[in-house]
Order: structure tokens, then sequence, then C-alpha cells
């Protein structure tokens, strides 16, 4: 049956309308978002990027695949944030319009390698230099003040073995790459068939890249020794004197723990609200508790000190004789939620949503704890992490390289307990593992706890969102360096270099190109007056 052209031409005619066009490209920008948990579809997230790159392509100028840039980026980071909204409201639209900017040059780049007809060698350009340009934007929006490494393209990759193995040797940062350059290589499958050669290359060349990652880079060496982690999570905990109950529900939980010998027992973040210092009633529990389950119990307090001015957020290990002196106070805090950045500007943003009314402190400095050692062994050296700051892969890295055995994330996401935020963050400790080599743990007040292995891999069950429990794991240790350990962020510095690269040879292209002629003078007939057309 024969299409009507008025048919064919339909979709044409609704992307030349810029409203259309614009709805397109955030509509576009936020598909991403269905490869990370909640819905989990790590597969779609090889073609996810596919509709927004032939969007940017087909851009009529510049100017315009630079909006397609920025609208898809306002999409995206709308999608991956979109469990802020009861917090933030119209401000989490206000945020993404300023982050999407990142993405402007990205559309222009898209345009500039892939628009029209290009030609074989271009294309083969673009499949490299347009994932160095993601790369670049993920570097950019993973500082701090801007949201952090939330929602990296790499860590819908979580579940996957292979892509676990990549982390291992560049990081989360290698996985981006990878998925952005096959996403490139469907893009011109699709819109660029003279091309087809060299985007089959490329994506036979990043599944070699990854099986030969998997086959022969070494794992990390397990020692043979196991350590004993209790994971406590309490559940949620409402009304009046939420953080007592909250604590004597963690107490309650823990001491169920005594016949069975943990290592080590770890509650959630903020699962003291007051210092211990200041209550020695509390600290006098916590130390009874250890010395009836056997164990150090690492908890999170959250409250203002009695030695410091300011509300500080700390991990801080107790044994049988109390608080052992081992202290870590959270350096990297939530904006809005913990801090409110600028806040002499932006401060409006407390009467508009739930952001921080008071700014936490920051700690100095990460510490790596040590606990008891007993039967002939040293003591295990942990390295804990706190909530948010799970997401930064140099903060792992660094208490790898300090000597930590095993690392542990304390967090509480029961603000957004109904949304995908506490499984996508629980995914991230796998991530933080498979990088440094180390197993993780990741403990919750109200889910998603799990525990990692060395290699990534998930060991014993996942405490989801609806339970109240302690669970004790089987942890294997490890040893050895992993590659990333080792060399760090050299895939992002590979990046940058081909972005540098790749601006030089065009800025030299552009040098070399000729001028235009100027236009010819117009002839003149004997009598002096021009010669017009058509005489």
């Amino acid at each position: 049956m024969r299409i009507p052209v008025g048919r064919r031409e339909q979709p044409t005619r609704l992307l030349s309308s810029p409203w259309w066009r614009g709805a397109a490209a955030v509509a576009a920008g936020a598909l991403p978002a269905l490869a990370f948990p909640d819905p989990g579809l790590w597969w779609f997230a090889y073609v996810a990027l596919v509709p927004w790159l032939l969007l940017a392509r087909t851009a009529p100028t510049a100017r315009r695949a630079a909006l397609d840039g920025w609208l898809g980026g306002t999409g995206f980071v709308i999608a991956v944030h979109h469990w802020l909204m009861p917090n933030l409201h119209v401000f989490l639209v206000v945020l993404a319009a300023l982050l999407g900017l990142l993405w402007a040059p990205w559309g222009l780049l898209v345009r500039m390698l892939l628009g029209g007809r290009p030609p074989a060698g271009r294309t083969a350009v673009a499949v490299v230099v347009v994932p160095s340009g993601w790369l670049a934007i993920e570097l950019v929006r993973s500082w701090e003040g801007l949201g952090g490494p939330w929602g990296l393209l790499g860590a819908s990759q979580w579940q996957v073995p292979p892509a676990l193995r990549l982390a291992s040797v560049g990081g989360v940062w290698l996985v981006t790459l990878l998925v952005v350059a096959v996403n490139t290589a469907v893009a011109v499958l699709v819109a660029v068939p003279p091309a087809r050669i060299p985007a089959v290359a490329a994506v036979c060349a990043c599944a070699v890249a990854a099986g030969a990652v998997w086959l022969w880079v070494p794992r990390p060496e397990r020692t043979g020794g196991v350590i004993r982690v209790a994971v406590v999570q309490p559940g949620v905990v409402n009304g009046v004197g939420g953080a007592e109950r909250r604590f004597a529900r963690s107490e309650e939980l823990t001491r169920r723990l005594a016949g069975q010998r943990p290592d080590l027992v770890v509650w959630g973040e903020s699962s003291v609200g007051a210092d211990l210092a200041a209550r020695r009633d509390l600290a006098d529990r916590l130390a009874a508790l250890s010395r009836e389950v056997g164990s150090d119990v690492l908890v999170n307090v959250d409250a203002r000190r009695s030695d410091r001015p300011g509300i500080f957020k700390s991990s801080v290990l107790v044994g049988p004789g109390g608080p052992t002196g081992d202290r870590y106070d959270k350096m990297r805090l939530v904006p809005f939620g913990e801090y409110v950045p600028f806040r002499s500007v932006l401060g409006w943003a407390t009467s508009v949503g739930k952001a921080a009314g008071e700014d936490r402190m920051r700690g100095g400095r990460q510490v790596v704890m040590t606990l008891p050692g007993g039967e002939g062994r040293a003591g295990l050296r942990v390295g804990p992490l706190v909530c948010f700051e799970s997401a930064f892969p140099d903060m792992s890295r660094r208490l790898a390289r300090s000597g930590a055995e095993l690392l542990v994330a304390q967090s509480a996401t029961s603000t957004f307990q109904d949304s995908w935020a506490p499984a996508q963050h629980a995914s991230l400790a796998a991530l933080r593992a498979a990088e440094t080599g180390r197993p993780m743990v990741h403990a919750t007040l109200t889910g998603v706890s799990a525990v990692y292995g060395p290699d990534g891999e998930r060991l014993g069950p996942r405490l989801g969102t609806d339970e109240s429990t302690a669970v004790v794991y089987e942890v294997p240790l490890a040893r050895g360096t992993t590659p990333y350990l080792r060399f760090g962020d050299w895939v992002v510095y590979g990046a940058l270099a081909v972005l540098a690269a790749f601006c030089a040879g065009e800025g030299l292209r552009a040098l070399r190109r000729p001028a235009p002629a100027p236009p010819a003078p117009p002839a003149h007939t004997a009598h002096g007056s021009p010669v017009r057309p058509g005489r």
C-alpha cells in the first residue's frame, strides 16, 4: 500500500513548528531516565539517546541545535530528579533549565558532526567526539554545587557484570563513554546509510573492548577472609518524638543480633538525633548494645555539636566502652537539602519548597576507622561515607587508597520513600565497589539497603522500603588494586584531550579555508551606465 505524501511529511511539518520541536526535545531528553532504577530498563540506555541525537542533527540552524540541546538537557535533569518535585516544586524546573544549558554546546556538536549527509570519516570522528562531549557535561555537573554526580548515564548499568568490570578499569566514566558511543553509532545507522560501515565497526569495537576487559582484566584478589556485617533498618517512624522512637526501634532490632556474632553493626544516616557527648544516656545505651551483641556499632549522629558550633552529620563508632573516638563528619552536602547555595540570593527557595532552613556544617577530611582485631587477625579498616557522598567516585577511591578494606555508606531517603530515589541510591554502591575492588555496605533508615562484593555483585537480600529488620551479611574481603583505583579518572582526561584536539583541528581548518571571493564589479557600457541583466 502506498502511503500518501501528506502523511509522510506530517512528522516533518510537526518538527518544523518551534513549539512541537521544543516539546519533542524535552521528551527525548527525558527518555534515558527509564534506564535507571526503579524502572531499571538498563538495556534501554544503549538506544535512549537516539531520538535526541536525530533531532539535534536535523536542526535547520546552529542556534536551533543549541536550543534542542538545552531543552533536551532540561528534560533529562527533570526526569532523573523528578522525585525532588515535592520538595523544590517549581524551583526544580528553574534548576533544570539552568543545568540544561550545559547540553547546548553538545547539540551544536551533534549537528556539526552528524548534520546533513556526513562522509564516513566524519561519522567515525563523531562516534568518539560526541561521547567525549557528553562526558565533559557529566564532569561539570558532577560538581557538588550543581547537584553532584547523580544520574550519570553509566550508573544505569550497575547490575550488568561486564559494565561493572569496565568500571573497575575506568570508573563509571568509561561505562558512560561506551553507552553514548553505542547510541551515536545507532543514530548513524538509522539516519546516515552511506556511513553504516563505520557505525557497525564502532558497535563491534565497543563489544570487543567490553569483552576484552571482561576476559583479561584481573579481578580483585579474594583474601579468603569474610567479615560479618549487620545492617539495621528500623523503617518509617512517624509521629511525635520520631528521633527517640527511631533510636529505640534500632536498639530493639540490634538486640536480636546477639546470638549471630556480627563483626560490625551499621545503622543508617541520622539514626541518632542528639550529640552523644551531651546525651550520655544514649552513649551508654549504645555501649551496652555493643557489649551485648559483641561488636562495635557504627551510628550516624545528626545534631548540633557540643564542642563546635553548628549542626553536623557524623559517622561515630561506638564500642563496649562507649564512643571510640573514631568520627567522620560529612564533607559534601546535598544542595538545598542540607544547605542553600548562595543563601543570600537563593534563600527564597525555603519559602517555595522544603529547602534547608539552616546550613549543615562540613567536615574537613575523610577518615578510615579501625575495628578491634580478634582471633589472631588485625582490625578491619572501614571507610565511612554519608548518604550523598556515595555518588562521588573520588571519595570511595580515596578511602580505598588510604587502606579501607570495607566501604560503608549510611543513608536516609525517607523523604522520597515512594519514589525512584531509594533504589537508585542503593545501586550506586555496586559501582563504587567495582571501581575500588572493595566490598560496600549501603545501610539506610527506611530502605533500600544493600551490600555488594568486591566485583560489585550483590550479596544477600536487598531490604526494600517496606521492611523493618536487621540482617547479617557474609562479606568477602579482597586486596590489590583495580586499574581505576591506581590510575583514577584517566577516561575523563582522555575525553577532554579528544575535545581539545577536535576544537584545534576545526580551528586550523577554518584558518586554511580560503576567503570568499569579493563580488565582481558590474559591467559598464561605453556611456558609463551599468549593464542590467537582460540587456
